[in-house]
Order: structure tokens, then C-alpha cells, then sequence
């Protein structure tokens, strides 16, 4: 059994309690948190204000009126024999005479033990919520209106440069209402940016923070590229065109894969767009990245021919099972099927995910030296790759 005493020692102070709901009651309105939640919040604050009071952190709770807004604080005690606690309990004799009741052992009375300056207390308390609650709903808004864009092409305006003199140095960029960090580990190497310059990036991450919302972006992810494609060609954005693969090494080069769902649609000519305007903005936004645009075959040996282009192939013989792949191009074109420093064997090898072994024809007649061409090509490309390919290179 539990009984409330009724009797307090605090004066009501109307005007402050009521100045508590007319302000809860506007800041549900505007915000669209009930009153009820933050009529709780408030209350939680009050008891943790009352327990380092009152010393003790069990026995204490507040009610609030939620029309008149009034709080109250109680001590809850146990009814017992002989007290060992006066904080936790209460004599039977004391609690009977008290509520003019009569009380077994082990029974729980609530005692009104509302400080005087309660309203004054309340008051401060209420406001101190409030305005943490305004700063988490402003931060749950703003991780709420860059959570959508996780994954996806951002514009920045670039505001300042961390320690510039050092060379090497991360770059501050504005999101609109909120800044982020492009870091330099994430910059494409050689690019130079100005203040106020506008750059598309790539957000990696969307992090919810204790501080806010935190946007991680970069230059060099693949992801870009295929963004980019996805704004600037329509027939990617209606799903006509399918973007099968991407390999990048950013700043210098990419290969990406396009596949047709509509046979009378063609997928490099679309990407090029008339005159090369479509992949040319691409390159420009890139500051000059080359750029190969190649069709995409579900026939593992067509795909690998593709994927070398610009270079010519004579042969290509698949090993399915083991993911690779003996070329054999003409000796004039060894050296471009390469590429610089073996870059377009690789970002073929990334594209199609197959380990690959090119030969030029005198090579494999064994009319050249072994060593003349490119060898048992092979590099870890895990994550790098979709399922896809290259036909044209800007």
C-alpha cells in the first residue's frame, strides 16, 4: 500500500509553471515534439537536481500537472518498526499520525518534500532542456538532410586549406550548412583547387556525431565517375543504359563498362553524347582524366577484348575457372595494350576481374623473346571492380 501526503511546505508560483507549458505548448508546434516527451525530459532533470539535494538517488520523484504544469517532488519511504534511515524510511507511529492512516510494515508513503524555490528550480531546468532538445532535433535534421545523400555526388564551395605552406594539405570545403574535410589522402594527385571554386565530391560516409553531422567526401573513388555519368547521360538515369564496371586511377585514368537494355540505343554513343559533349564535362569536372568508355559482354573473352581498347587483339582464351586469360595482340600494339607503366593491362585486369597474360603474335609463335612482352599480368583488385568493361577513350 503507498499514500501521498497532500501538505507542502512550497508556495505555488503559477506564473512560472505556466510560463513552462505556454512554452512547451509553442515548442510542439514548431518542432513537432509532443509535450509529453518533453515534459518527461524535464522531469528526469528535476529528480537528478533533487537526488544531489538530497544526497540519495533511489527514493526520489517529481510529478508534473500537465495542464497547470506544476511540479511536485516526493520522497518515497518504507514503512518500518524502528527507523535506521531517515531518508529511506518511516515509523509506522509517524506515517499513521502523518496521513491519519494506518499502516502495515513494509507499506510505501510518498512525502511531499517540494523545495521552496521549486518554481525558480523547475523553470531553469525546463529551459535547459528545451534548448538541448532544439540543438538535437537541429542536429537530427541536419544528419537527416545529408543521410539521403550518403553514396552519392555533393557540390562544395571550397572555403580555406590547412597549413598550405606545407605542401601536402587537407582542404576545407562548405556543403552548405555544414563544412567538411577533403582530405589529402582523398585528393586526386596534381589537382589544384582556389577559394570559392565550386567541386563535385563523393560522400563516402554520413556519421551522426555527438559535435553533428560529419560528411566524409572524396576525389579519387570510383563511385565518382559513375555519378557523374549518372547525372550528366539521361539514358543512365532512366535505366535505359546500365553501368556494368568501373576501374579508376584517379587523375590519370578510367575505364567503365556500359551495357544497352535497348538494342536500338547505343551505349558509348550516349555516354560521348553529340560531339563529345556529355563525357568532355565528365573530363572537365576530372581536370582531364582520361576517360575509356567501353560495351559490355556477357562473353568473358569479348569483354577482356574490350577492356584493352584502345589496343587491337588477335585471341583471347578464357579459363573461366581460374579467372584468366591468355591475350594475344599484333607486336605493333603490345606496347599500348600495356600502356604506360602497365596502366591499361591493370585497370583491364580491375575491370574484368581475371588475371591476364598478354602476348604479342611474335611472342607466342616464339619467334621474340619471353621477356619482350607483358607477362602473366596479375594484382589483387578485390573491391575495385563491378562485374564489367572499354571502346572509346577521351
Amino acid at each position: 500500500m503507498a499514500a501521498t501526503r497532500k501538505k507542502s511546505t512550497a508556495k505555488a508560483q503559477p506564473n512560472e509553471y505556466s510560463e513552462i507549458v505556454t512554452a512547451l505548448d509553442e515548442f510542439e508546434k514548431q518542432k513537432g515534439i509532443s509535450k509529453e516527451v518533453m515534459l518527461e525530459a524535464i522531469k528526469n532533470s528535476l529528480v537528478t537536481a533533487c537526488k544531489n539535494e538530497y544526497g540519495k538517488s533511489d527514493n526520489i520523484k517529481v510529478t508534473i500537472d500537465e495542464n497547470t504544469g506544476v511540479f511536485k517532488v516526493y520522497a518515497e519511504k518504507e514503512v518500518v518498526e524502528e527507523v535506521e534511515d531517515e531518508a529511506l524510511q518511516i515509523s509506522k507511529t509517524k506515517a499513521d499520525i502523518m496521513f491519519n492512516n494506518s499502516y502495515e510494515i513494509g507499506d510505501i508513503v510518498n512525502i511531499e518534500v517540494t523545495p521552496r524555490d521549486f518554481g525558480r528550480i523547475a523553470a531553469q531546468k525546463a529551459k535547459q532542456v528545451i534548448v538541448q532538445k532544439i540543438r538535437e532535433e537541429e542536429r537530427n535534421a541536419l544528419f537527416e538532410s545529408y543521410a539521403c545523400k550518403d553514396h552519392d555526388v555533393v557540390t562544395g564551395v571550397i572555403q580555406r586549406f590547412q597549413d598550405p605552406d606545407k605542401g601536402n594539405y587537407n582542404i576545407i570545403v562548405s556543403l552548405g550548412k555544414l563544412e567538411t574535410i577533403l582530405p589529402v589522402n582523398e585528393q586526386i594527385k596534381g589537382e589544384e583547387f582556389y577559394r570559392n571554386e565550386r567541386v563535385k565530391l563523393y560522400v563516402t560516409k554520413v556519421e551522426n556525431t555527438n559535435r553533428g553531422p560529419r560528411v566524409s567526401v572524396s576525389r579519387t573513388h570510383p563511385e565518382l565517375v559513375k555519378r557523374l555519368f549518372e547525372e550528366e547521360v539521361t539514358e543512365i538515369a532512366d535505366g535505359t543504359i546500365e553501368i556494368k564496371g568501373i576501374s579508376r586511377e584517379a587523375g590519370q585514368r578510367t575505364k567503365i563498362a556500359v551495357y544497352s537494355k535497348d538494342e536500338n540505343v547505343d551505349p558509348v554513343g550516349a555516354c560521348v553524347g553529340v560531339n563529345g559533349a556529355r563525357v568532355n564535362a565528365i573530363v572537365d569536372e576530372l581536370h582531364g582524366e582520361k576517360i575509356d568508355i567501353i560495351v559490355w559482354n556477357e562473353d568473358p573473352a569479348i569483354f577482356i577484348e574490350n577492356s584493352l581498347s584502345p589496343a587491337k587483339v588477335v585471341s583471347v582464351t578464357v579459363e573461366d575457372d581460374e579467372k584468366t586469360a591468355r591475350v594475344i595482340v599484333p607486336d605493333y600494339q603490345l606496347s599500348l595494350a600495356i600502356g604506360r607503366e602497365g596502366q591499361n593491362a591493370r585497370l583491364a585486369a580491375k575491370l574484368t576481374n581475371f588475371r591476364i597474360d598478354i602476348k604479342s603474335e611474335s611472342q607466342a609463335n616464339g619467334t621474340a623473346p619471353a621477356d619482350d612482352g607483358f607477362n602473366d599480368y596479375d594484382q589483387d583488385f578485390s573491391g575495385e571492380s563491378f562485374d564489367a568493361p572499354a571502346d572509346e577513350q577521351f
